[in-house]
């Protein structure tokens, strides 16, 4: 499992985690019933708290994408990769909603929206 973290970002240690985790599991680089590295070693391998691994596996759990075994480890759920992709898309939906309702509340035509993500997928 490869991990890369950005201690500048605005995005909170856990979210990154978490992210980057579910691409790898919807990908299917981490494929089912394989198990994570435990809270402790990934901690240690990222240099960060085990409170925040422990956080991030946690949330991962509640929406599906692993289960844990007391005592034995964390490991990828067997997941319906449609679900989960329709999940990922659902947040994409949620963070354009936001983004359109911040546009218009400063006044921004739909003509002016569309440009600005014209602009960003030609970036792509």
């Amino acid at each position: 499992m490869q991990i890369i973290l950005n201690n500048t970002s605005m995005v909170p240690i856990y979210e990154q985690l978490m992210d980057q985790v579910k691409n790898q599991i919807i990908s299917g680089s981490l494929p089912e019933n394989q198990a994570l590295p435990s809270v402790r070693a990934l901690s240690a391998e990222l240099r960060i708290s085990a409170l925040t691994v422990k956080k991030a596996y946690d949330r991962l759990e509640e929406e599906g994408f692993v289960v844990t075994v007391h005592g034995k480890g964390t490991y990828v759920a067997a997941t319906d990769r449609q679900l989960a992709m329709e999940a990922r898309k659902k947040a994409v939906e949620d963070d354009f909603a936001a983004a359109v309702q911040k546009a218009c509340a400063i006044g921004l035509t739909g003509d002016e929206i569309l440009e600005i993500v014209r602009i960003i997928l030609e970036e792509y």
